[in-house]
């Protein structure tokens, strides 16, 4: 453990440890990396066991989805990768990322009590609110990154990675409008080693479920805080409306011609009405 992190993450492994979960346990934490999954991605490949967790104050190439980079000030944020490495269907690896984004979501919604916090598929979780003209937006608190290895037909590993923003206040002007903080919507101050923990905690519960039975125990919770269900969408694959997310983690829409479609991928952007 890297004892330069800040104070409020020197208690992160007792925290994790009174949770009880498999998850953060080896716990890395780094003063500074290039990316946390490409810490967790190297030690898949010499070994390293189920649960193994690196958490970073900073770093220098992180990246999202799509290839867009992750950029958090140093010291303010969760930046954690885990190596998860249960046994797992190739055909359930989509919902890991699902079932990441409702764990995220739910100590999101515990640590900002009363907050509209959802999921948007298919890998940020968001703040719902309106804009200055009334219409609806998304603010993003967080963001997921899966990425998976595989033997064969086996899945060898699997990285996991969220970006939480916890502590930022001041965000750059670019984005300000379209990012948020558990900071900005919590009544009072936050821990980052007891969301941490949480977050661990509830990431190992909701993985544990995919893995084993699919989004079947998940899907009250998916279907309440979906942030695009009932909304008018568009991405590259077409427009209609979004009616909710299957059992294979795709985005079913509805296009204005009555066909139904089902997203498997791709960036999502809300249209109004």
């Amino acid at each position: 453990m890297n004892r330069r992190s800040a104070p409020d993450l020197v208690h992160a492994e007792a925290r994790i440890a009174e949770r009880g979960g498999a998850l953060g346990r080896p716990l890395h934490l780094l003063d500074e990396t290039t990316s946390t999954n490409d810490e967790a991605k190297h030690a898949a490949k010499t070994g390293a066991p189920h649960g193994s967790a690196w958490v970073a104050e900073t770093q220098t190439a992180g990246r999202g989805r799509q290839g867009r980079s992750w950029v958090s000030p140093r010291g303010e944020n969760l930046l954690v990768s885990v190596l998860w490495r249960q046994s797992c269907s190739p055909s359930r690896l989509p919902l890991l990322s699902i079932a990441a984004g409702l764990a995220v979501c739910d100590v999101a919604r515990r640590a900002a009590p009363g907050q509209d916090l959802r999921l948007k598929w298919p890998n940020d979780v968001v703040l719902v609110g309106k804009d200055e003209t009334g219409a609806r937006s998304l603010k993003k608190l967080a963001g997921i990154l899966v990425e998976s290895s595989m033997s064969g037909r086996k899945v060898d590993g699997v990285v996991i990675g969220i970006g939480l923003n916890v502590h930022t206040r001041d965000f750059p002007e670019e984005v300000a409008a379209r990012a948020t903080s558990l900071a900005l919507l919590a009544r009072s101050p936050l821990d980052r080693a007891e969301v941490l923990a949480d977050l661990l905690a509830a990431l190992d519960r909701e993985t544990t479920l995919v893995a084993g039975r699919g989004l079947g125990l998940l899907r009250g919770r998916l279907t309440e805080w979906d942030a695009l269900r009932g909304e008018r969408v568009r991405s590259e694959l077409g427009a209609g409306v979004a009616v909710g997310i299957d059992d294979d983690g795709r985005l079913v829409v509805l296009g204005d011609d009555g066909e139904r479609m089902a997203w498997g991928s791709g960036e999502v952007h809300l249209t109004g009405n």
